[in-house]
């Protein structure tokens, strides 16, 4: 019992959210908005960009910033942009006629009467209303099918959907995505905000995704799949199954903040994450936020699955594990900011280890002080801006290392696990506008993220919960964004990956689901060991917006992989077309 009221008053302590109402998905189109904003302007921006996912708030926030800043020059498809950004968090755009404070019951602006967050967003002129609505009550603004404003509850209710179909080659069965659902977020008294999202799916996926499944008995960013058949569309063994994610937070001063909730998180400002990505599946969470000055402070304790019920069965209550996890980014004037990450997974019989809700101290002094038998990782992260063209980003992990057996005797001892992260953003490049460009280089050493106890490795559900290929691999990743007029976007990206696979019975470092103590050898390890292999990826998207959060998307995708093992070589190539509402698009780049 005493444990438990601990927890309880850890909680409630920590409710006090710099929420700033609901987080805007990943793959959403503002997010190459708001990082091309951030480096174009030179501006600060309200929110830490390495922490993901942005809240709505924040980003309302920081474009009506640069919208009323006349020292920065925007182009036409900028403001354009802006636009997008005011439409879709319309619920955030009162900041500005109301005091920093947030979190008394009641506003008085001089001169006005007393009003609401929500207030005074109707009030404000970037407020649009559909020219035409459906029904006389469906999509009253462009961004919301429904929508709900009082002085004391907003409200926004949105459809979701995805569809692609693409022909495939090599005798492939075609390529398939369908998904559909609804999408939801409110706030009550400028305090406490839910969200909420429902995504049913089938689909059918290139062979090496398959093959993938068939080894770790998961799909990327699922949990439970079922088969899914038909004969209309020629598709066997194809996937169903649900997505959903779900929070509530709360927000009772401007610095202090918590959600609870279902989903997942991201830190980084890459393509990739070597700390913590979205590729696994959701978990549950409890997140706090402490955002003062320059500084931003957050933690993660959560509850993962060290299994797979695609492997178990159905009805089975899977074996728990738990992740605590805290990152502290500091901000060293607008350009250039650092953060500081540490992250611990362990295994209980059912239960959380309480040592680790301290919200501040080391994990690794914790850890030892149990007797060592946890998986701690540590890390660094940062980012710079300069000339209002060019972002430096990177990141360096450090699961476990001998100083003397990495730097003056490196004989390639196994234990010596780092990963690194090294890129470049690049926007109007060669002067065009909104030609936007991005390389990125990452390498995991062998073993990394993996431990003796296998359910404490940095998975979730069978998935890596940083990098998809796990660990052992070099992996370069060139993008290109390109804007020519509103509404019509082209994506590119070309993605080389070089890295060692096991042969059977073997564990040369990829797969961190396995015993790192049941490695090949002690020393003369290196990346890439093993079966060599080689992957090349190559997509190109064409997207065109119909109408806010519509979209048509034409699309077309390259993979091959070269195996020192000629029955391991592998090709996968689709063209696609297929239309989205309210969704991100479903990428399987690994």
């Amino acid at each position: 019992m005493r444990k438990q009221l601990l927890l309880l008053i850890t909680m409630l302590s920590a409710s006090m959210a710099f929420a700033q109402g609901s987080p805007i998905p990943r793959g959403n189109y503002a997010y190459p908005v708001l990082d091309r904003l951030e480096i174009l302007s030179g501006i600060e921006a309200p929110y830490h960009s390495s922490l993901r996912y942005y809240q709505r708030g924040r980003a309302a926030q920081f474009a009506q910033q640069l919208d009323t800043l006349h020292s920065i020059q925007l182009s036409p498809l900028d403001r354009d942009d802006l636009e997008y950004i005011f439409l879709d968090n319309n619920e955030w755009l009162g900041q500005a006629a109301l005091p920093n404070t947030i979190g008394g019951p009641k506003y008085r602006p001089a001169g006005d009467s007393a009003m609401s967050l929500i207030e005074a967003s109707l009030r404000d002129p970037r407020y649009q209303r559909s020219k035409r609505q459906l029904f006389k009550w469906l999509y009253p603004t462009p961004a919301n099918m429904l929508e709900v404003n009082t002085p004391a509850f907003h409200f926004r209710l949105n459809p979701a959907l995805n569809m692609q179909l693409g022909r495939s080659g090599e005798g492939e069965q075609p390529f398939f995505q369908y998904s559909r659902g609804v999408e939801l977020r409110a706030g009550i008294d400028d305090r406490v905000f839910v969200y909420m999202n429902l995504f049913e799916n089938q689909a059918q996926y290139p062979q090496y995704v398959r093959d993938w499944y068939d080894e770790f008995y998961a799909l990327p960013g699922a949990n439970l799949v079922k088969n899914y058949n038909s004969k209309f569309l020629n598709i066997n063994k194809g996937y169903d199954f649900l997505l959903s994610d779900g929070f509530v937070g709360f927000n009772l001063t401007p610095h202090i903040g918590a959600q609870f909730g279902y989903g997942r998180n991201f830190i980084g400002n890459g393509y990739r994450s070597l700390l913590l990505s979205d590729f696994s599946p959701n978990s549950i969470y409890l997140k706090l936020n402490w955002q003062i000055w320059k500084f931003h402070f957050q933690n993660i304790f959560a509850e993962m699955v060290s299994s797979s019920p695609n492997l178990n069965g159905n009805n089975i209550i899977e074996k728990k594990k738990y992740m605590a996890t805290h990152h502290l980014s500091i901000n060293l004037g607008p350009k250039f900011n650092v953060g500081l990450f540490e992250t611990v997974m362990f295994s209980r019989e059912n239960h959380f280890e309480f040592h680790y809700l301290n919200p501040v101290i080391l994990y690794r002094a914790v850890e030892q002080g149990l007797g060592s038998p946890d998986n701690v990782i540590l890390g660094f992260d940062g980012k710079w801006n300069l000339f209002k063209k060019v972002q430096l980003y990177g990141q360096l992990v450090i699961d476990e290392f001998l100083f003397k057996r990495l730097i003056s005797d490196n004989q390639g001892y196994w234990a010596n696990k780092f990963a690194i992260q090294a890129g470049i953003k690049y926007v109007n490049a060669l002067g065009i506008d909104h030609l936007d460009l991005q390389l990125e280089y990452n390498l995991a050493r062998p073993y990394t993220y993996a431990h003796f106890d296998t359910a404490s490795s940095y998975t979730q559900l069978h998935q890596p919960l940083a990098h998809p290929l796990g660990a052992n691999f070099k992996e370069l990743v060139l993008m290109l964004r390109y804007q020519p007029i509103k509404r019509l976007v082209l994506d590119a990206r070309f993605i080389r990956a070089n890295f060692g696979e096991d042969g059977p019975g073997d564990n040369w470092g990829a797969n961190i689901l396995k015993n790192n103590y049941q490695f090949q050898r002690e020393y003369g390890n290196f990346i890439g060991q093993g079966i060599a292999a080689q992957t090349s990826l190559l997509g190109f998207d064409l997207s065109y917006r119909l109408a806010h959060n519509v979209f048509i998307d034409l699309q077309y995708f390259y993979r091959r992989k070269d195996s020192a093992e000629d029955a391991r070589d592998q090709k996968s190539r689709f063209i696609s077309a297929g239309m989205r509402v309210n969704m991100g698009k479903m990428r399987m780049d690994f």
